[in-house]
């Protein structure tokens, strides 16, 4: 584990490399946990695989909110590392598990009401729907599970361990490997529970690893103890939580309304289309960790050196790992290019599928190099705690810009399937020059510098 000392003098490629690359394989393990749950899924049926896809934005909901977590708690508990304030830290992590479980509260109860509302705004078939459900009503119940792992998680990232974690998905992936066809297809007393076992598989581990995050975080220098003052809500803490999480908790959400708004424009091509772009966005998925881990990184990093006020190491941190994420997806998107068939064809056999899935990883090939300057930009966002921006980012990128041009081309140009994503590779790469500038102008306003050469910074 790093200390505030280490990550404010060590120099930077050393640091994300220590970082990032256990954050990274975690994450791979993450995804791969999910796509363990698209392969059962198809082997049940492809009502439950399109079910599966259908219900990922309403789990979205629940990954962007322990996101913000992560992400908005790390960064302040980093920030005050870095200004060796070890009470405040103290502070911040106790006040990051109460706003876990109340934001919990809140998922749970919304996730269980609206459910039905939302999938019915699909397009969803009331037979698709009572599948889908299933699913999700499970997972919501599970919400606080979640959540306080993403807390626990942010703790230990703060302090520069991104290893622990990584260990728990690792192990929590042999684990869904083995309980998904026990609790879909049945064993011994336990009853088939079809798509539902999914679920049940995915919190029961979750479980088991908040009760082990939870050992690692307490022995570290900020345990959290179970006693009735340490848990008293202190106003400027937990607004401070609230005003740097929810931002990124929202701007997420806004994620899952692009991906909600996408799935409905490819509804309209099928069930086929549908279960073929969620299988392949799920594997897509996997080429982008090593940038979530660098994202990781670059908020520990970013963060602590921000509050030890090493401005030019928060600058060298965005740079470098922006160029890092670049060649690494440079590297991914000619593998998905040449691999996009066979990709889909690991989770069915229908030719429907596989070519809705192949012709949209074929394009997404070419949108994945442009990733690094929105994962990169967002983490200095919210080291500098400035994360309202990532809000405004998001929103134009995943809601608005998309809605106007799917819109356009499908009942203006009459397009097709693939044709969508042509509209969006060129949205994103125009959109992503605007981020980078953003990125350098907020920098530059905030280190209090002089404006430099076009494009460097």
């Amino acid at each position: 584990m790093e200390n505030s000392s280490t990550i404010t003098s060590k120099p930077i490629i050393q640091l994300l490399k220590k970082i990032a690359i256990p954050a990274s394989t975690g994450s791979i393990f993450q995804t791969l946990f999910n796509i363990v749950d698209t392969f059962f899924a198809g082997k049940i049926s492809s009502d439950a695989l399109a079910a599966l896809a259908k219900s990922f934005p309403l789990y979205f909901i629940i990954i962007s909110a322990g996101i913000g977590i992560v992400a908005g708690c790390n960064s302040l508990i980093s920030n005050s590392l870095g200004q060796r304030n070890r009470f405040a830290a103290l502070i911040y992590s106790h006040h990051t598990f109460i706003y876990s479980i109340l934001l919990s509260i809140i998922i749970t109860t919304l996730g269980i009401l609206f459910s039905y509302d939302i999938l019915k705004l699909m397009g969803s078939s009331s037979e698709s729907i009572i599948l889908a459900k299933k699913y999700t009503d499970i997972i919501f119940y599970g919400t606080v599970f979640f959540l306080l792992l993403t807390s626990l998680n942010a703790i230990l990232y703060s302090q520069g361990d991104t290893k622990t974690y990584r260990n728990v998905l690792i192990v929590g992936l042999f684990a869904n490997i083995l309980l998904n066809p026990i609790f879909i297809f049945g064993f011994l007393f336990i009853p088939a529970f079809g798509i539902a076992g999914l679920a049940i598989s995915t919190i029961l581990i979750q479980f088991f690893a908040c009760v082990y995050l939870y050992y690692k975080v307490n022995q570290t220098i900020l345990k959290i103890n179970f006693k009735s003052e340490s848990f008293l809500i202190r106003k400027n803490f937990f607004l401070n939580i609230f005003n740097q999480c929810m931002p990124i908790t929202f701007a997420l959400f806004l994620v899952a309304l692009g991906s909600y708004l996408i799935l409905s424009f490819i509804s309209v091509f099928g069930d086929e289309a549908v279960a073929g772009y969620g299988a392949a966005i799920r594997f897509e998925h996997i080429f982008t960790l090593p940038v979530i881990g660098l994202n990781t990184a670059v908020i520990t990093i970013a963060g602590q050196n921000f509050g030890a006020r090493r401005y030019d190491r928060v600058r060298e941190t965005y740079k470098k790992a922006t160029f890092i994420g670049f060649i690494i997806m440079c590297l991914s998107g000619i593998v998905i290019f040449l691999l996009s068939e066979f990709i889909i064809s690991l989770f069915t056999n229908d030719l429907e599928v596989i070519k809705f899935g192949s012709n949209y990883l074929r394009i997404a090939a070419f949108i994945g190099p442009i990733y690094p300057v929105f994962f990169i930009s967002h983490a200095l966002f919210t080291s500098l705690k400035k994360t309202h921006y990532i809000f405004y980012s998001n929103l134009f990128r995943m809601v608005i810009l998309p809605f106007i041009i799917i819109w356009l081309i499908l009942n203006v140009y009459e397009g097709y399937f693939q044709d969508i994503f042509y509209g969006l590779l060129f949205m994103n790469w125009l959109f992503g020059a605007v981020v980078l500038f953003v990125s350098r102008a907020l920098m530059i306003k905030t280190f209090k510098e002089q404006k430099k050469v076009f494009f460097v910074f």
